[in-house]
């Protein structure tokens, strides 16, 4: 025998499980980093940009400020921009105030501070313009507002711009370093899967082979077995017809002659009243009973009937000597147009049906019995059922191992080429079926039927 594919197909399983193991934690770690980084870049760049066209809006109304307030159109002049430059310039710091929470970690410090250092330094200078406004030099205050303000509100105008297109820059590198994750696990998924794939069809092809080789065993070391089994079959009948021609030769022309002598000694002479007479007649009696034991021994043992008049005559002339022994009212019947089944096949038919009554006289407590023979000339098939109205199969038997005598039955049907089955009957009791081929056919069935006892020679 060779070694056996569980270990390798084992291995195989494990390799198998911690590949999927890794390459789920390898597909959870790619989109717990793509989550993190979409979180982290993306959405904190666009928040953060949002915050920044509104510095950007806030710095364009500053603009439209400046250049009223320098063309001198208001007619209250500059300090009449104070509380429109104060609303917004606290919504510009308040701005500036959440988008330096938002920004992105790419942005380096001396960015965010330069946005700073340029808000606070044209908070300084407005501050200055009113004053100078407010002490009544509002050419000091004109001057500066359109040179230092201006100049201011335009550099902080290109930072805010400059921080704006670092983040749209960001975004793009977020969506390349994105798209190439989904490419490279995309990539991954299907060389994994093409991977599984050979992996699950190497592992079924060893498992195919595997099972043929094993299969190939198995129905050799069944060949073997039945072999085995047909011999050892063989074996036993031709014990059995030896030993039942030696009984019925030997023994029995013994017992015949003993029975004979004892009976001319009967006649020679002796009174009626003598007890030696009567000894004589009790020993005669005893030896023709067990001439008639042997006798029915013998034909049990191989039944001459089989060879002489087919299977069908040694079935009835077994039906009643069943009934006899056991008190069983049995019956055989037949349909179908029968023929004539000698040899072996019939050998093997007649040991089923004498075992299936000798199991239903032990375990059904039947009273009656059936023996039917189908003979199917259109399916060329011969069905075999014996019936009892016992107890049925007993439940709690049903799953222990069958019995000797049920093996054996199998055996013989295996070797007719047929199947035998063994079911509860629904209208209560047991039904064993054979079914086999039809045997080629020797002579029609039907013949004088003629018992061994009447056509054996008595003392």
């Amino acid at each position: 025998m060779g070694r056996s594919p569980t270990l390798r197909l084992l291995l195989g399983l494990l390799v198998t499980l911690l590949a999927v193991t890794g390459f789920s934690w390898y597909a959870l770690s790619q989109l717990r980093g793509l989550k993190q980084l979409q979180a982290d870049t993306m959405d904190r760049a666009r928040r953060d940009s949002l915050q920044l066209l509104r510095v950007e809006n806030d710095l364009s109304a500053l603009s439209l400020a400046l250049e009223d307030m320098v063309l001198g159109q208001e007619p209250y002049g500059i300090l009449a921009y104070r509380s429109e430059f104060s609303r917004i310039r606290i919504d510009l710091e308040d701005a500036i105030e959440r988008e330096a929470a938002l920004a992105p970690e790419t942005r380096s410090a001396a960015q965010q501070l330069r946005l700073k250092a340029a808000t606070r330094q044209f908070r300084q200078t407005s501050d200055q313009v009113f004053h100078l406004a407010e002490s009544g030099d509002n050419k000091a205050a004109l001057q500066m507002a359109s040179t230092q303000l201006l100049a201011q509100q335009t550099s902080l105008t290109a930072v805010t711009l400059g921080l704006l297109k670092l983040n749209n820059e960001a975004e793009e590198a977020a969506a390349v370093k994105v798209a190439a994750i989904y490419e490279g696990v995309e990539r991954n998924v299907y060389a994994f899967l093409l991977a599984a794939l050979v992996t699950i069809l190497a592992t079924g092809l060893y498992m195919t082979y595997s099972n043929r080789v094993s299969f190939q065993r198995i129905e050799a070391l069944s060949r073997q077995r039945r072999v085995l089994a047909a011999k050892l079959i063989t074996v036993q009948e031709e014990v059995l017809r030896s030993v039942s021609r030696e009984l019925h030769d030997e023994f029995g022309q013994i017992l015949t002659a003993v029975g004979a002598m004892l009976a001319r000694a009967e006649r020679k002479g002796l009174p009626p009243d003598s007890p030696f007479r009567a000894e004589l007649t009790e020993v005669r009696e005893i030896t023709q009973a067990t001439l008639e034991k042997m006798r029915t021994l013998s034909q049990m043992l191989h039944p001459a009937v089989i060879d002489d008049y087919g299977l069908l005559k040694a079935l009835e002339w077994y039906a009643g000597l069943f009934r006899k022994q056991t008190g069983i009212e049995t019956r055989v019947t037949f349909e179908g147009e029968p023929i004539r089944i000698t040899g072996q096949p019939a050998i093997h038919c007649f040991r089923i049906v004498q075992e299936a009554l000798n199991n239903a006289a032990k375990h059904s407590k039947t009273k009656t019995a059936e023996v039917k023979a189908r003979f199917q000339s259109d399916r060329r098939r011969l069905v075999i059922e014996v019936r009892d109205n016992g107890i049925g199969i007993v439940q709690d038997r049903k799953n222990q191992l069958p019995g000797l005598g049920l093996v054996a039955m199998q055996e013989r049907a295996e070797l007719l080429a047929g199947f035998l089955t063994v079911l509860p009957d629904p209208a209560g009791g047991t039904v064993v079926t054979l079914d086999i081929p039809l045997p080629q056919a020797e002579s029609p069935e039907g013949e004088e039927f003629i018992p061994e006892e009447a056509a054996s020679p008595q003392a």
